[in-house]
């Protein structure tokens, strides 16, 4: 089962802010519940070709795998996939003008193996919520 989950959130800040924060991998852990730790494997800032060490957790197992950004349109979309690791996955992250503030939406897809590929339909779930909250971490922390 393929997985892909899309969320979006209006966050009351303007793109450039939400873009420098959100397209900034290494801050991920100040927004991402479960992420924990990011190391550059190249030197910043992000840029197509960028990879980083990524340390998870997700339904309680610990993850690490590899980003690497694919795309790249400053301020307005960033593709990362994963070069290594578990669960073969893309994010996109793409910011848009919308009502004085930004529409973020963060998207997740990828094929699962192994085990995941088994816990697909409850992954979707737990996915959602987690990426949900994320945002709302994200809006707080861009609004501070």
């Amino acid at each position: 089962m393929r997985v892909d989950v899309e969320v979006s959130a209006h966050i009351r800040a303007a793109v450039e802010d939400v873009a420098a924060v959100a397209g900034d991998p290494a801050r991920a852990p100040e927004w991402y519940a479960n992420i924990h730790a990011v190391r550059w494997r190249t030197t910043p800032p992000a840029r197509v070709g960028s990879r980083m060490d990524f340390q998870a957790q997700f339904l309680g197992r610990r993850l690490a795998y590899i980003y690497e950004i694919v795309k790249l349109e400053p301020g307005r979309r960033m593709v990362m996939r994963t070069a290594d690791g578990p669960f073969p996955m893309e994010t996109t992250y793409t910011w848009e003008p919308a009502d004085g503030g930004t529409l973020m939406t963060l998207r997740n897809q990828g094929e699962p193996r192994g085990f995941s590929k088994v816990a697909a339909p409850m992954m979707v779930r737990a996915m959602r919520s987690a990426m949900t909250k994320d945002l709302d971490r994200l809006a707080v922390l861009v609004a501070s």
